[in-house]
């Protein structure tokens, strides 16, 4: 008898593969109408949804050599929950779209799901997978579309800092930056082709890091604080600490002065899925913020380009962040 653990998806087929993802997700729905129907039904309370989508692809985005199923499925949700938590909205809803090749292994994507699920309970509980999509390619994709509501507030844009701002953070900087350095730097072979990572070769703040990469854990609970808190801007630090404040600098036509202290991988490091934060002068921070910066005038004349992010009074060279069009090493491994 074929173990059920070693059969493929080319071997289980649509129906059977979907039946072991709803096993793993079994109980999880918070849906009026949840998976197994043509659509879901969800409730919005105040008439209005808050949705973001995000796709992950085998190569640019992950590595199998370094990411098992319940890590991918994991950070899978996270990154796609810190977009919602970035507009102060409260997630409610993943709905999932899985690009499989026939290889693989259907353990593999039972782990997928119970990751999902995983961060789901962990990071915003009362949030659920509420469907998806399944179908055949060569290459492993994982398209998330997730959706929040407002509880009643207003969203909050990157278009709302102003100059007298406290510019400030909730979540790490720079751990999974370190990490990803530590997999590039120390699990590859001659030939730069990925290779499984050793745990025992690390020490404890090396595993830390390698764990803020592989399974982040972005402070979801407080974008809504944030909002509750007065913050006038808001977004996640995804592909940069630099480029992601230049985007909200360049939106909210200001300059954005940051700390001196912050290290290169803080700065120009991602996917620790920070939440990046404005709030007017002179009033607390929410909890689980701290002061990173603040927000400036822009001088008129300041090129366009330009100006936009300094750090230390500093203008900054070189881009400073993730673009996979230009950085991706096209290696998948």
């Amino acid at each position: 008898m074929t173990d059920p653990r070693a059969q493929t998806v080319g071997d289980l087929g649509e129906r059977a593969l979907l039946a072991r993802i709803f096993a793993a997700l079994s109980g999880s729905s918070r849906a009026l109408v949840g998976p197994g129907d043509d659509a879901a039904v969800l409730a919005a309370p105040d008439g209005r949804v808050v949705v973001s989508t995000d796709t992950l692809v085998h190569g640019p985005d992950f590595r199998l050599a370094w990411s098992n199923g319940l890590d991918l499925g994991w950070k899978a949700a996270a990154v796609n929950l810190a977009d919602i938590a970035a507009m102060g909205a409260r997630p409610t809803a993943l709905v999932v779209a899985l690009a499989l090749p026939d290889e693989t292994q259907a353990a593999f994507v039972d782990d997928l799901a119970r990751g999902l699920r995983a961060a789901c309970d962990a990071l915003a509980p009362g949030c659920a997978v509420e469907g998806g999509d399944l179908t055949a390619s060569d290459t492993l994709t994982i398209a998330i579309t997730v959706l929040g509501v407002l509880d009643g507030a207003d969203p909050v844009l990157r278009s709302g800092a102003r100059a007298g701002d406290t510019v400030a953070v909730a979540g790490t900087l720079g751990a999974a930056a370190r990490g990803l350095a530590l997999l590039f730097d120390r699990f590859r072979s001659a030939d730069g082709t990925p290779i499984p990572v050793d745990e025992a070769a690390l020490t404890a703040a090396e595993r830390n890091d390698l764990r803020a990469q592989l399974r982040p854990a972005p402070p979801i609970a407080q974008g809504p604080a944030a909002a509750g808190g007065g913050a006038t801007a808001m977004m996640d630090v995804s592909d940069g600490l630099l480029l992601d404040a230049r985007r909200m600098a360049e939106a909210s036509e200001v300059r954005i002065d940051l700390d001196p202290a912050l290290d290169e991988h803080a700065l120009r490091g991602g996917e620790d899925h920070a939440l990046l934060a404005c709030f007017p002068p002179g009033i607390a921070l929410p909890a689980g913020f701290r002061p990173i910066g603040r927000v400036l005038a822009r001088a008129a004349d300041a090129p366009d380009r330009d100006g936009f992010v300094t750090v230390g009074g500093a203008p900054v060279t070189g881009r400073g962040g993730w673009d996979p069009h230009r950085d991706w090493d096209a290696v998948r491994g």
